[in-house]
């Protein structure tokens, strides 16, 4: 994996797994379209799963306006049985250094073409929505989901399903009542509709350490030895530094012979903005260069939408660049 952090021109970070790297071509396939039958509103299937588990009758504060806006939804495509097992074949591949594919990575173009819907299911998809009077359609380069926005009123007619207001540990939210239906011609190919409420994922990070301030000089130091690990909550922990996972891991060698991410990009996904001194702070403790993330919007600028999602969006920022501590950090 180190070898990969290194050497590859881009690369897709979320949580602090690599997700894809754009590189090298890939052999692109011909797709057959999948959406064959005409579209009948009279003849639905119902996509199962597609309620948040929090939209309760209990927090029901009935619906929402039919005038309400739902900006930026998604609908959510599927790969065929085919593709999806050529899928982790080659994912297998990408990292066996005796195959032919080991490192051949591929652009999200090359991936929509080769793992995504034929042209003409995408735009019967696009069509269908359109006719449904939503706006703001986008295919997304990698042919796995279409964005698109308009009201409460236009996702119940279209999608068979009511939008209301819930409130949760009381924090107002809202979720579509039901699983949403869409006419069966589409069902090959559409998965489902990610975004009909606005809940938040929650965030995994558990915070255990800590730092000190001298008070008289101000330096800051890490506590890096403290008590709550083991069943009991009472045996030492050892927090690891950027040194530490440097020997741990051997990326030592690497610095030392000039392989430090520099001329490389590193591209993390995150759902909150993040406050650029948390990232200097984190940098200058540990006496790593000065290198600012490049933070990149897509889409209007969430803010710092909680502080359990910025202290993850912090860590993944931190610790790609206490590693690649050279390379530029674009946090999207």
């Amino acid at each position: 994996m180190m070898n990969s952090f290194f050497r590859n021109p881009s690369c897709l970070i979320a949580g602090g797994l690599f997700l894809f790297c754009a590189h090298l071509s890939a052999q692109t396939h011909p797709v057959s379209p999948r959406i064959t039958q005409a579209l009948e509103e009279t003849n639905l299937v119902r996509l199962q799963g597609n309620v948040h588990p929090l939209a309760q009758a209990k927090y029901d504060q009935g619906a929402v306006s039919d005038a309400k806006m739902m900006n930026r939804m998604l609908l959510l495509l599927q790969h065929t049985a085919e593709q999806e097992a050529s899928l982790k074949v080659l994912l297998d591949e990408q990292q066996m250094k005796s195959s032919a594919n080991y490192h051949h990575w591929m652009t999200p173009e090359e991936f929509g073409k080769r793992f995504g819907p034929a042209d003409a299911d995408i735009q019967a998809v696009t069509d269908w929505l359109m006719s449904q009077g939503f706006q703001g359609i986008k295919v997304g380069v990698g042919r796995v989901v279409i964005e698109f926005s308009g009201t409460a009123g236009q996702v119940r007619r279209a999608f068979h399903t009511e939008i209301h207001n819930y409130l949760v540990n009381g924090e107002e939210r809202f979720a579509n009542a039901s699983d949403p239906e869409i006419p069966a011609a589409l069902a090959p190919v559409v998965a489902g509709v990610v975004s009909l409420h606005n809940f938040p994922k929650q965030s995994q990070i558990h915070q255990l350490g800590s730092f000190k301030r001298t008070k008289g000089t101000g330096e800051v130091q890490p506590e890096f030895t403290y008590i709550s690990c083991g069943s009991t909550g009472t045996q030492p922990c050892y927090a690891v530094g950027p040194s530490d996972f440097a020997t741990i891991y051997n990326v030592q060698k690497l610095w030392d012979a000039g392989v430090d991410g520099a001329g490389q990009t590193i591209a993390i996904v995150g759902e909150t903005n993040l406050n650029l001194q948390d990232v200097r702070d984190f940098r200058k403790m540990f006496g790593l260069p000065a290198n600012d993330p490049q933070v990149i919007l897509n889409g209007p600028d969430p803010g710092i939408t909680s502080k359990s999602e910025e202290t993850e969006a912090d860590l993944d920022v931190e610790w790609s660049g206490a590693v690649a501590k050279n390379a530029t950090i674009k946090f999207v």
